[in-house]
């Protein structure tokens, strides 16, 4: 998505005739420095193993965002056990349980509503009735801003800039794309883009 639309150009310190594909160029390179998608409110899917021995995994993307009628940000969380990672349990009756109900690999939907997550992205999953703990989750969720911080409407316009101020990319005489600011992305994105972008970086990734 555009993260400056036309009537915001002026507004955000640039020309009144900036042209679109320059801005969609530049709106790409904000994603791809903050390592998402998108910052828009979205659906994430990650499959995330914990420690051994752990009960928490870390989601990549905030902030986590509810999405009406929705209640919690969490769509659906599935775990599986791996008893090959749980050693104390080798030969106890209770991997002759679970081997018996046939539970290690298989995945397992579990309640959202059960499920500790904090604003932070961290994600706990309580131990499985046998006692042991999950080995892998798969986590579907939504996170990103309903509405554009400004910081991130002034750093793609600092991108635009830039990328006027670059004699190599002639926007003024030819449409660019992301290709071509990318090959330029060292220049485009400076120190002070990349201070105000930082917040926005996904966090596991990041």
């Amino acid at each position: 998505m555009n993260y400056l639309q036309a009537a915001e150009f002026e507004q955000f310190g640039l020309d009144a005739d900036t042209t679109n594909d320059l801005v969609a160029a530049a709106s790409a390179m904000v994603d791809g420095f903050c390592r998402r998608p998108g910052l828009a409110v979205q659906q994430y899917t990650e499959r995330l193993r914990f420690a051994r021995g752990g009960t928490s995994v870390w989601l990549s993307y905030l902030p986590l965002a509810i999405v009406a009628p929705a209640t919690s940000a969490l769509v659906q969380v599935r775990a599986r056990l791996n008893l090959r990672r749980q050693s104390r349990f080798a030969g106890s009756w209770l991997q002759d349980e679970a081997l018996a109900f046939a539970l290690p690999g298989t995945w397992s939907d579990l309640d959202v509503t059960s499920i500790d997550v904090s604003v932070t992205g961290e994600l706990s999953i309580a131990p499985h009735l046998f006692g042991l703990v999950y080995d892998e989750a798969e986590i579907t969720y939504t996170a990103g801003w309903s509405v554009i911080p400004d910081a991130v409407k002034v750093a793609c316009a600092q991108i635009v800039r830039n990328a006027q101020a670059t004699p190599g990319l002639n926007v003024k005489g030819t449409k660019v794309d992301a290709m071509q600011m990318e090959y330029f992305s060292g220049v485009l994105v400076d120190d002070e883009t990349k201070r105000l972008l930082k917040p926005f970086v996904a966090m596991r990734l990041g």
